[in-house]
């Protein structure tokens, strides 16, 4: 077991909250991202995908649908990574950087952005991120067909994206939120590969991807992947 944390703990000291899942998990990554962004202890329990430990217990008693990751605080246990940094941000709302607007008006503003991310953006970026990168990663060739047409979906949805960010500094408002968040590991992968084009042909687009990869929380994500 790993222990990530943003302080410095005793050895005897075990972290109130874990999350079994992958570094290279990208919905790993979302929950990682959250709980740094929150400064809260964390350890991780790694689950070993390429065995198959996803699919069978422990781990498929904390997520029936073996999918990573889960997550325990406590006695909460939740899988569903947006589902985990909302109740952090709610939970933890004193705690780090604020993820999300308590006024309500805003909060409907940047909870439809993160329906966005999770329903538009997410299918088409994941898509591609499956084809051009893990499929390379596992000696497979990528679908060229399937590469057009997500590609194409996908410019539709960051000009759609150009145009909020003339509105607003990020997509939830003018403070960075989940919704913005929530975005960070399929942008990661996708700046490395032919379809970083696509951010960077759109100024506000990729001036917006520029800070949300630059947060320090990402940085400490981006540092697990490199050290693992």
């Amino acid at each position: 077991m790993s222990h990530c944390s943003l302080t410095k703990l005793s050895r005897s000291e075990t972290a109130k909250m874990k999350v079994h899942g992958a570094v290279l998990s990208t919905a790993s990554q979302r929950v990682f991202a959250c709980l740094y962004e929150k400064q809260l202890d964390f350890e991780l329990v790694p689950v070993d995908m390429s065995t198959g430990g996803h699919k069978m217990e422990p781990f498929i008693s904390l997520n029936p649908f073996g999918q990573l990751p889960a997550f325990e605080d406590g006695d909460l246990t939740l899988f569903e990574s947006r589902a985990i940094t909302s109740y952090l941000s709610h939970a933890y709302a004193g705690k780090g950087n604020q993820l999300m607007y308590s006024d309500a008006k805003k909060m409907a503003i940047a909870s439809m952005w993160i329906q966005v991310e999770g329903n538009q953006f997410d299918p088409v970026a994941s898509s591609l991120c499956w084809e051009l990168v893990f499929k390379t990663m596992f000696g497979m060739t990528a679908a060229a067909a399937v590469v057009d047409e997500k590609t194409a979906k996908l410019g539709l949805v960051l000009d759609i994206y150009e145009a909020r960010l003339a509105q607003s500094k990020y997509l939830g408002g003018h403070d960075f939120t989940l919704a913005d968040l929530h975005h960070l590991p399929c942008i990661q992968l996708l700046m490395g590969t032919q379809v970083k084009k696509l951010f960077d042909s759109r100024p506000r687009v990729s001036a917006w991807c520029a800070d949300i990869l630059a947060r320090p929380a990402w940085l400490k994500v981006v540092a697990m992947q490199a050290s693992n």
